[in-house]
């Protein structure tokens, strides 16, 4: 439930704060006083469109917040996005500046403007004064349709776009196979190059390397052979010179300490030499001049490079070519495998079919309880005898949305024949149905995630009399069930307001600026009165007003 709503420097508003309670609340006053400045923008803090138009000439900035209880069904959601999920309370804040730039907030939280719309679903339902048009667009019927039945809109067309995607892929396939025959030659031809050499990664820096010690084989083993005879074999050698120097230290070294430090260095450098002796003696027993492997080497290498030269790449990069090669083949092959793809075509359908089927037998346990629904509703309205129909037409191919297609249908008055909703010519009618619809199918979502707060805008344009009694009616009944707020020129709808808000202008410092106070007693019987007469019946308005509002308390 919407709780309050602040305005600051909005439009033709330079401050407002509005308290608002369960129920059904009206919301009136003059032509051009501003009546829709609210509905306006509280869509504004649930993500509608910004527009510097919005922010109050002369101001800075424009911001509006829209403070709700926390319904249920946003508290995990308000988690999962990282937003606060007390239980204080849901308020939305949006700031506009001059250059129509706007910035967001949930819960004191930074937020986008989609997480706003996104949360705008479980808040606000409203419907305008035109809300009739969408009732002729074959979409927004099946939507209103689908709701009401519980279809799954979102696993329906995933299973759509699953089985789209398949067909696609079979009509390339069958579409391009000389193309895909020459991509596929061509890969193989390139791979058949490349398979005897089967180049592995890092494999190159592991021949260069081995290639460059074995074409220097004859001048290591000459190196290793002097450096053993220096350090070991000759005489006097490295390691018996140093053992020498050794053997005459420690022959004195009890004499002054410093000489024993000096020793046990001697001895360490002993110790390695014997040590690099040992590997020199190993290097050249293992290390024999290899002609043979020189040679495999070096035509694998003169390959490798003539390969890699064919195809402009440094040799080191033709391991992860031709692995790119191979996943080509593979994927071409798998892309033009037409039993494979028709096999997963057909199943794609199969599963769409399945979910479609699903959605239809939803839609045709809805429809006639839907349209039975709204036909008793229009016998309150204006249209005794009228009927209401949900018409369900299988389609002869399937689409997006199903298996069929959803028109509303309507007989205005008894004895006609239901036609197309699309086709009622009066204006008045279409209003009234568009209310006993939103009214009906507002009253069967409450529960779960649906909207708490349901806002009419002007919705009873062209209606009067007794049917703006019915009307009047309707809404607060249903304000016994969710709130309700509804902008009205109908003084019969305003009288049977649970709460009457009033929507004032005046000129201020050379401004024109709007305000709206909430009225009882004499302040509202005055309203009803303007509503229903103006100044000319003044007593006469007056005395129905209080009649209406005595009817409607």
């Amino acid at each position: 439930m919407l709780r309050r709503l602040v305005l600051k420097d909005y439009a033709i508003v330079r401050a407002l704060e509005v308290e608002l309670g369960a129920g059904f609340t009206v919301l009136t006053g003059e032509t051009g006083a501003g009546k829709s400045i609210l509905i306006d923008a509280l869509q504004l803090a649930l993500g509608g469109r910004a527009d510097a138009r919005a922010v109050r000439e002369g101001a800075a900035r424009a911001e509006v917040v829209a403070d709700f209880d926390l319904p249920s069904a946003v508290q995990s959601w308000l988690s999962e996005a990282g937003f606060d999920a007390g239980e204080e309370g849901l308020m939305l804040r949006r700031v506009i500046d001059a250059q129509g730039r706007s910035r967001a907030w949930i819960n004191g939280g930074v937020a986008t403007v989609a997480q706003l719309r996104e949360l705008a679903d479980h808040l606000v339902e409203i419907h305008g004064q035109h809300a009739w048009q969408s009732l002729t667009r074959p979409a927004a019927v099946r939507a209103l349709l689908d709701a009401q039945a519980g279809v799954d809109s979102v696993a329906l067309q995933a299973a759509w776009a699953g089985w789209r995607d398949a067909r696609a892929a079979l009509a390339r396939a069958h579409a391009d196979q000389e193309t895909m025959r020459r991509e596929r030659e061509r890969l193989q031809w390139q791979l058949s190059e490349l398979d005897p050499l089967a180049p592995q990664p890092d494999e190159w820096a592991q021949l260069d390397a081995e290639h460059t010690r074995l074409a220097h084989a004859q001048a290591l083993l000459e190196a290793a052979g002097v450096a053993l005879q220096a350090v070991s074999e000759d005489e006097p050698s490295a390691d018996s010179l140093a053992g020498r120097a050794v053997d005459a230290l420690d022959a004195v070294a009890r004499y002054d300490p410093q000489l024993l430090a000096v020793a046990q260095v001697l001895q360490s450098a002993q110790a390695q030499l014997q040590d690099a002796a040992h590997t020199l003696r190993a290097y050249l027993a293992h290390h024999d001049p290899d002609p043979g492997r020189l040679a495999e080497l070096d035509r694998r290498m003169s390959t490798w490079l003539q390969l890699a030269r064919r195809h402009r790449r440094a040799p080191a990069e033709l391991p992860a070519l031709w692995q790119e090669w191979q996943l080509q083949l593979q994927r071409l092959d798998a892309s033009s495998d037409e039993q494979a793809l028709a096999r997963a075509e057909q199943g794609a359908r199969q599963a769409f079919e399945a979910v479609a089927r699903q959605a239809s037998a939803a839609r045709r346990a809805c429809a006639p309880v839907l349209g039975a629904a709204i036909t008793q509703a229009m016998q309150h309205l204006g249209m005794p005898g009228g009927r209401f129909e949900i018409d369900l037409a299988v389609l002869d191919v399937p689409a997006a949305h199903g298996l069929e297609d959803v028109e509303f249908r309507v007989a205005g008055h008894a004895g006609a024949s239901p036609q197309p909703l699309a086709r009622v010519a009066s204006g008045g009618e279409l209003s009234r149905l568009a209310l006993a619809i939103a009214a009906t199918t507002a009253r069967g979502r409450q529960g779960g995630g649906a909207a708490a707060t349901l806002i009419f805008d002007e919705i009873d344009a062209g209606v009067g009399g007794a049917v703006g009694d019915a009307v009047g009616r309707l809404m607060k009944q249903l304000g016994a069930e969710v709130q309700v707020l509804a902008v009205t020129h109908l003084a019969q709808v305003a009288a049977c307001g649970d709460a009457h808000l009033l929507v004032t202008k005046a000129a201020e410092h050379g401004q024109v600026l709007s305000q709206v106070r909430a009225v009882a007693g004499e302040a509202r019987v005055a309203e009803v009165a303007r509503m229903l007469g103006g100044e000319r019946l003044a007593d006469t308005s007056r005395a129905h007003a209080q009649a209406l509002l005595g009817g409607g308390a």
